[in-house]
């Protein structure tokens, strides 16, 4: 019996160390081309270095040059603008949206209340990419191809469908405060903008990254869209892939890296910074459905 006891816990033991190797070997494999990423936006090797992984020469002349250079295959300021005013207003459009028809269908009773959920639900299980072709062509037609403007409408068309985690937050809201606040002869609007908008923080910024991040990170629908030779009309996604076309990837792949290094740090320090704050929102929102 003593035998066993100990034997127990060896076991336990090696599945433990099992266990944590294999994340330890996964995470190496996810980490390596991140840190290829960094070590080669120093490098002072301009095209693809496979012969050593550090570089020998180690520099910032690719931070310099990304914000220096203006070619036509280098426009690093002007993408990185188009693509902040793209983010910033469909972030806004968006977390509006999203928002309102969050409460809408948490906090009033309507007819076909139940039907517009359920059917919002189905279109939202079908890929984006079916209608790409068809908002192309929706979109030509009023001449808003090539546009900040196009893609800005795009990305916050149908941003409303996804109200479904802010619906589950907003449903465990208290409603002896909406229905106080209707005592006292509030509008619907005036609960939302002075009731449940300020007891919503976390929801609220859950929503904002997310609206946020898909056009900032996203190629294909910009790609599909923007169709002008002119580099400062290109987003950042648009930009960066165009340097490593094979007659320019020999000169412009460290400063390819330092691009992605460059648009991935400030993300990366908002979802730190908000991270209270997205967790709390995609936990609480997961409470009711």
């Amino acid at each position: 019996m003593a035998n066993k006891a100990v034997a127990k816990p060896k076991k336990k033991t090696v599945r433990i160390i099992i266990r944590h190797l294999v994340l330890t070997l996964l995470a190496a494999i996810w980490l390596f081309p991140i840190v290829w990423l960094v070590v080669t936006s120093f490098s002072g090797y301009s095209g693809i270095n496979l012969t050593h992984f550090f570089p020998e020469e180690w520099t910032i002349q690719n931070y310099v040059n990304l914000f220096t250079k203006r070619t036509a295959a280098c426009n690093f300021p002007a993408w990185f603008k188009n693509s902040f005013i793209i983010g910033a207003c469909s972030c806004i459009i968006s977390t509006s949206f999203v928002l309102m028809v969050a409460y809408a269908m948490s906090c009033m009773r309507f007819k076909a209340r139940k039907g517009l959920m359920s059917f919002s639900i189905i279109l939202g299980m079908f890929p984006g990419v079916l209608s790409m072709i068809a908002i192309y062509f929706v979109m030509k037609m009023f001449g808003l191809t090539n546009s900040i403007a196009g893609l800005i409408i795009v990305y916050s068309g149908a941003s409303g469908l996804g109200f479904l985690i802010c619906k589950g937050f907003f449903d465990t809201i208290p409603a002896s405060l909406r229905e106080a606040a209707k005592i006292e002869g509030a509008s619907e609007l005036s609960i939302f903008l002075k009731v449940v908008v300020p007891i919503s923080k976390p929801i609220i910024v859950y929503t904002v990254i997310n609206s946020f991040l898909n056009p900032w990170m996203d190629f294909v629908m910009a790609r599909l869209m923007i169709r002008s030779k002119d580099a400062a009309d290109w987003t950042v996604a648009i930009g960066l892939y165009n340097m490593l076309q094979r007659s320019l990837v020999g000169e412009y792949f460290s400063i390819f890296c330092a691009g992605g290094l460059m648009i991935a740090v400030p993300i990366s320090i908002l979802f730190v910074i908000m991270q209270k704050y997205y967790v709390e929102g995609i936990t609480s929102g997961a409470v009711k459905g």
